[in-house]
């Protein structure tokens, strides 16, 4: 008898078979990338792994390599969102430092989101043509470089050039890490490695936070956070030219081919990847890595709606960091330093949103194999659902604790780990879901939504001071409470009409339509015979 498929046969069966039938009827590559190329034999053997278990196939890695790759990703995206904030505590010193005004200033963090939004273009789609490591290793070499320029500027401009291509270079890892964990692990198994991911993209801005209070009060250079940044991406470099794997499969594929023919150029002469088949002109690398993205946007409901969500919630992360001083230093007379260690507060409510993350999701197994491995994405929505009234919450406490300094300092202290537990439900949730609905596309999925949420979190620093010190903190946190309060609602509609929203998109494979499709059937033949 033979044995059952396993999740992983599922998921590797179902990403080839989906990854044609998108090509086709979308047409995202040209029409021509989906026949066998004039060149080729008429018959190609396609190449896959050697059997369900085949341990090169990173889905069957052991949990420790897993793991050991996770845990790699994870520190390399702290660096990077550390580095965003990096030198937020001097701002104003450098600003001073340079004889410039108080807004160019803020555009020091502002900046490096920037080129956050520009990156992630590249990156994405870049690592789903190339494969993970390669992209990895090239744009964070480049990054590393960047922080010598910001470390040795001597005016501004050249300052704010380094921390925009810092960002631009930096932000592989965010573009490429879902993708990353989503190569490693099915569905069921994704848990808590996506919590992990998702936390350490939040928890950087948090620790550059802490860790600058101090450098700025014990007397240090403003240059100083930004060699202590440059170090830690060294470490960081160094870690992902050892430990890191290419982990892509498609890519992976690509090698075994080449290298069967290289083996036997005559016996496997007709031995091909389809990744290596598809259209490798410049016109079609153009239309799989720039406007793809671009494509997607402009079709995809659930990424417009999630990128929206996921923009404002980025975006007061950002404002905390210009908030919390008006609140605290301004109002409460805190030292940088002290300041520094509210944001543990911040970070204890990320990694509690974190933990309560995966608590929701812990039935996920099982679910999973009454779905073949595909179970609905919207069953990923419960942590969204629950930290949109948390960030609702978080806003409103901390604006009508904070404007008064007769109140305690630790009461707008405490709101704040309701801001980071909601901002992290609802960030893991959405990306969550994200993975699970466009599977292969990932990466390009997030680099959409990447772009947007940066491009908002650039701007909220910009603002977020005059803000509060115009409007009261009370005021300017109502209104990102109410606009909080408007959002709540989308999680709901998705679990609603979600499964009819990806049925009729253009990426979504929808494996769990086809299988429920399939299991009604199954029943209505069994129905009538009883």
């Amino acid at each position: 008898m033979s044995e059952a498929p396993t999740l992983c046969e599922h998921s590797t069966y179902n990403t080839e078979v989906a990854t044609a039938e998108l090509e086709a009827r979308l047409g995202t590559y040209d029409p021509d990338s989906l026949e066998t190329p004039a060149q080729e034999p008429a018959e190609v053997k396609p190449v896959s792994w050697d059997g369900p278990y085949d341990p090169k196939n990173p889905q069957n890695w052991s949990s420790s390599k897993k793991w050991l790759v996770m845990s790699v990703n994870a520190i390399v995206t702290v660096n990077v969102t550390y580095a965003s904030a990096a030198p937020v505590n001097d701002t104003l010193r450098i600003a001073s430092h340079f004889h410039k005004s108080t807004t160019l200033g803020y555009l020091i963090t502002s900046m490096f989101l920037f080129g956050y939004v520009f990156g992630p273009i590249i990156w994405g789609p870049s690592s789903e043509l190339l494969g993970r490591r390669g992209v990895l290793l090239v744009a964070f070499s480049i990054y590393l470089l960047t922080f010598i320029g910001q470390a040795l500027a001597h005016n501004m401009e050249t300052l704010l050039i380094m921390r925009f291509f810092g960002g631009v270079f930096g932000s592989a890892p965010l573009a490429t890490g879902a993708g990353i964990l989503a190569d490693m692990w099915d569905v069921s198994g994704r848990t808590i490695p996506s919590a992990v991911f998702l936390t350490s993209v939040f928890i950087g801005p948090s620790l550059a936070t802490i860790a600058g209070g101090f450098m700025t009060q014990s007397g240090l250079s403003w240059r100083w956070p930004i060699w202590v940044a440059m170090i830690y991406s060294g470490v960081c470099l160094l870690l992902l030219y050892f430990l890191i794997p290419e982990t892509y499969e498609p890519v992976l594929l690509q090698r075994k081919a080449r290298k069967l023919r290289k083996v036997d150029p005559v016996g496997n002469k007709d031995v091909y990847a389809e990744h290596e088949r598809g259209d490798w002109s410049l016109r079609g690398v153009i239309r799989r890595t720039v406007l793809r993205p671009i494509e997607m946007v402009l079709r995809e409901k659930i990424l417009v709606l999630v990128t929206i969500y996921l923009s404002f919630v980025y975006g007061v992360l950002y404002a905390l960091f210009e908030a919390l001083p008006v609140v605290f230093v301004a109002k409460r007379n805190f030292s940088v330093a002290h300041l520094g260690l509210i944001y543990v507060a911040v970070s204890i409510g990320i990694l509690l949103g974190g933990a309560i993350y995966v608590w929701l999701l812990r039935d996920l197994d099982e679910l999973a194999k009454k779905w073949e491995g595909f179970p609905p994405p919207e069953n990923r929505l419960s942590g969204a659902i629950i930290g949109g009234p948390l960030l609702m919450i978080g806003c409103f406490w901390l604006g009508w604790t904070g404007e008064y300094s007769i109140i305690p300092w630790y009461v707008p202290m405490l709101s704040t780990i309701f801001i980071g537990c909601g901002v992290n439900l609802v960030f893991a949730a959405f990306s969550s879901y994200m993975t699970d609905t466009y599977l292969m596309y990932t990466s390009s999925a997030f680099a959409v939504n990447t772009v947007f949420r940066c491009a908002l979190g650039a701007a909220f620093p910009l603002f977020t001071t005059a803000m509060f010190e115009g409007m009261g903190v009370n005021w300017a946190c109502t209104l990102l409470g109410l606009v909080s309060l408007i959002l709540c609602p989308i999680p709901i509609v998705f679990l609603k009409f979600g499964a009819q929203i990806r049925g009729d998109s253009h990426f979504a494979p929808g494996f769990d339509l086809k299988i429920s499709a399939r299991l009604n059937e199954k029943e209505a033949e069994i129905t009538p015979s009883a």
